[in-house]
């Protein structure tokens, strides 16, 4: 991070509404202290060989899975103002595990993640990659809540 603000600001994707709330706030921060948004969508792996689509084939599940990672990285990067540099990047794995791992190995010195404000069960059984990344990361992170 320089005396002018960040230099490298991760913006995690998974296309939802959620992540379009933490767009402008990453795209005005970036916008404010010339930083790149490294806009990361992960094509998640964990539910591979148990897919909601009964029949689906591996290989099949994995290319919609980056398939959908690229669209919400097009998504995010569209939303961003133009003047704004963006890294675009997928990954495959576990959305947290990925977020902290491309933390650990670059140079970010922000990550601005949109959250869906879920409590009660729901947030028991979803879990929140928001909160996991919050509670771990090395570098700030800024949360956007979603509205409605």
């Amino acid at each position: 991070m320089t005396a002018r603000g960040y230099d490298n600001v991760l913006l995690p994707t998974d296309g939802s509404e959620a992540t379009l709330a933490a767009v402008e706030e990453a795209g005005h921060i970036a916008a404010l202290s010339g930083a790149t948004v490294h806009v990361l969508s992960i094509a998640d792996t964990r539910n591979r060989f148990e897919s909601p689509t009964a029949g689906l084939a591996v290989d099949a599940w994995e290319q919609a899975e980056h398939e959908r990672a690229e669209a919400a990285i097009d998504r995010a990067v569209e939303a961003l103002p133009d003047d704004v540099p963006t890294e675009r990047v997928v990954r495959a794995g576990i959305p947290k595990t990925e977020v902290l791992d491309y933390v650990d190995e670059t140079d970010v010195d922000l990550v601005v993640m949109g959250t869906h404000g879920r409590t009660g069960l729901d947030h028991y059984l979803i879990g929140s990659v928001t909160e996991r990344v919050v509670r771990n990361s090395p570098v700030p992170v800024l949360t956007v809540r979603a509205e409605g």
